[in-house]
């Protein structure tokens, strides 16, 4: 096929134009081989930008377009989507960046000018190669996977469930509900917690599109977009939720007691326990690491006390497979350890405790009843000292990033210890107050005029305890006065990190994650909740530190991800994959190996061993083409040749 190719200039403002000389790329394009029409235009993503290129198309017969604006990754589907309109199969149709690769990183014009051509160039002599492509049919199960069962996990698999589609809940703990279940109130509203998540738990529960998995971990990964295999892990919980109906006998009896996780270590728990009275399901499981039984062999007192003979001292973890079209990956948030901040004495003086170990003493449900007692002594503290940014904005020593809800939580703290305490003195040591939330901002004033909060500008230095009492060292950066406060409890906002296990889920799942351990995003404007593997999106803190609001809106975006694959009959994937050449391969396996989607696989093809590309996974990296020692792997519309003719366009 004779290439008749079209070439069209965007302006982009000023963004390319101010340093690119764009009347002069067009001229010097307009001679080059295979083109045949060049022009330019000021906003070519705009509507009569686009109909320009259809005209064109029709009028000059044009057979491949190259479109030279802004990054592919915002502009690629538009205009494809345009030549598509008018008979030009999209494959036929390229972007040239020269914004982000020309003309935003130089300040020579005359140089910037000359790049861009060569890139124009380069594009064309691709597209003279480019094969007429059609997507790739994949069929879907319309089941989702949800990974997590804080409010992120619930969110989404009530939004997925409530539209008709089977939902698997997965969640590691022996009761869904996160961290927000722990919480006593919430800001800006201070509406109780437990009485807004709640209602969702017991919906989860209830659900009859929901399958809920709790007290059990996924354990491998298979498959690809809209057709996941997923096993997983149901721990052994020692007890027969089907004949178990809650009676709390066993608890009760119980001899053993251990800190308790869900109050933060604060009081303790039974080894054999429910986390908390709300908890969804409300049956108990067994800690077989402090159970007396499975540490000396004796006792068993809870399965002579259990009439129903729900105690199975013999059960073992099983495992079960499920197929998923999609999957949400919701795993939450850990506070960073308190014992890591030596300097403020964390791990070492009692009366310094974390943001959630005071949810528990304001709660209701909590170990205190909702009063504010110290942990030392019980004593119920006169001044109390709350510490903003306690591991976050810590590059040289600890997380380099804003935890984004400390300033909030702290700010709420201090509002309901003088609620709780009306004569006691709440301190609020900070950097700068980040209150971006609708409501936020009048929520900080109303402490501060309304509630009586002291806050003082600082950070504190130090930390340590003198006669029963605590010291704090800072300065007052608004003053430049040195201070030395003596408070009867310290409580500090720590940075939040990911979820301990997120590491490992993620190389099960081939998601990538960042430099301090959050999920990545596929972009952080355009994509913000999928992952770079089609089919795996991404809610709450799992992703980075948010609030309430902001971690329930994102669930329901990926929920809404999750629909938008539902509502179709089939998946259209990119056709740009890797290929091989049979007759070439040599069956080394090495592109197996390297492939980071598990795409390839090696066959014996008549008595011969050959690579086969699961093309419904593969996502047109590379790496296979670039490791195969036999060079039988090429890339569609990125063959060999073309990258050749290219690198000859670009040295001319």
């Amino acid at each position: 096929m004779e290439p008749r190719i079209g070439v069209f200039v965007c302006h982009c403002g000023i963004n390319i134009a101010s340093t690119v000389d764009v009347k002069r790329v067009v001229e010097a394009i307009k001679g080059y081989p295979g083109v045949v029409h060049a022009e330019d235009y000021v906003y070519m993503c705009s509507d009569p930008g686009q109909e320009l290129i259809r005209s064109r198309i029709k009028e000059k017969k044009l057979n491949g377009v190259v479109v030279a604006a802004c990054s592919p990754t915002l502009h690629e589907a538009t205009f494809r989507n345009t030549v598509s309109q008018v008979g030009l199969n999209p494959y036929r149709c390229e972007i040239a960046n020269i914004r982000e690769h020309c003309s935003w990183i130089h300040t020579d014009r005359d140089k910037a000018t000359e790049k861009a051509i060569k890139i124009v160039k380069s594009i064309v002599e691709k597209v003279k190669l480019n094969d007429e492509l059609l997507p790739i049919s994949i069929p879907i199960t319309k089941r989702a996977l949800v990974i997590g069962g804080g409010i992120a996990g619930i969110q989404a698999a009530l939004d997925i469930a409530n539209a008709g589609y089977e939902v698997i809940l997965v969640e590691k703990n022996p009761s869904i509900g996160g961290h927000m279940a722990q919480l006593s109130e919430t800001f800006p509203t201070l509406d109780c917690a437990q009485c807004i998540l709640t209602p969702k738990m017991v919906e989860v529960g209830q659900h009859p599109n929901i399958k809920l998995y709790n007290y059990a971990e996924v354990e491998d990964l298979s498959g690809y977009v809209g057709n996941f295999k997923v096993k997983i892990r149901l721990k052994a919980s020692y007890v027969d939720w089907s004949k178990c109906v809650g009676c709390g006998v066993c608890m009760e009896k119980c001899p053993t007691k251990v800190p308790s996780e869900f109050e933060m270590g604060l009081t303790t728990r039974k080894a054999i326990y429910v986390p908390f009275p709300q908890a969804v399901p409300n049956k108990p499981v067994i800690d077989r690491e402090n159970c007396l039984y499975f540490k000396t062999g004796k006792c068993r007192i809870c399965e002579k006390v259990c009439t129903f003979g729900a105690i199975k001292f013999d059960e073992q973890d099983e495992f079960v497979e499920e197929e998923v079209g999609a999957i949400i990956v919701a795993t939450g948030y850990e506070l960073y350890p308190i014992e890591k901040i030596g300097e403020y004495g964390g791990g070492k003086y009692k009366d310094v405790i974390n943001g959630l170990q005071f949810e528990r003493l304001l709660s209701a449900s909590g170990p205190t009843g909702g009063g504010v007692q110290r942990p030392s002594d019980r004593k119920v503290p006169k001044r109390v000292a709350f510490v903003s940014c306690v591991g976050s904005r810590d590059p040289e020593l600890h997380k380099p990033y804003c935890s984004k809800v400390c300033c909030m939580y702290l700010t709420k703290h201090a509002m309901l210890y003088k609620h709780r305490v009306p004569d006691g003195e709440p301190i609020v040591f900070y950097i700068d107050i980040r209150s971006d939330g609708k409501g936020y901002e009048e929520f900080v004033q109303r402490a501060q005029e309304e509630e009586h909060v002291t806050y003082i500008r600082g950070k504190v230095s130090k930390i340590y305890e003198d006669n029963g009492e605590l010291v704090l060292l800072a300065v007052d950066t608004l003053t430049g006065e040195p201070l030395e406060v003596r408070v009867d409890m310290v409580v500090l906002g720590m940075a939040i990190v990911p979820s301990p296990a997120v590491y490992e889920l993620a190389k099960k799942l081939k998601i990538q994650i960042d430099a301090n351990g959050f999920l990545t995003e596929a972009h952080p404007k355009l994509r913000p909740v999928e992952t770079l593997t089609p089919g795996i999106f991404l809610a709450g803190c799992a992703h980075a530190p948010k609030d309430i609001p902001d971690t329930v809106a994102q669930a329901s975006a990926a929920a809404s991800k999750v629909l938008e694959m539902f509502s179709q009959k089939e998946l259209q994937h990119d056709p740009m994959v890797a290929t091989v050449d049979e007759d070439r391969c040599s069956g080394c396996g090495v592109c197996v190996t390297l492939c980071p989607y598990g795409a390839r696989e090696i066959e014996v093809k008549d008595g011969k061993r050959v690579a086969k590309v699961n093309e419904a996974k593969c996502e047109g990296c590379g790496s296979c083409i670039a490791g195969c020692p036999a060079g039988a792997c090429q890339q569609r519309n990125l063959k060999d040749e073309q990258l050749v003719n290219m690198v000859k366009a670009v040295l001319e």
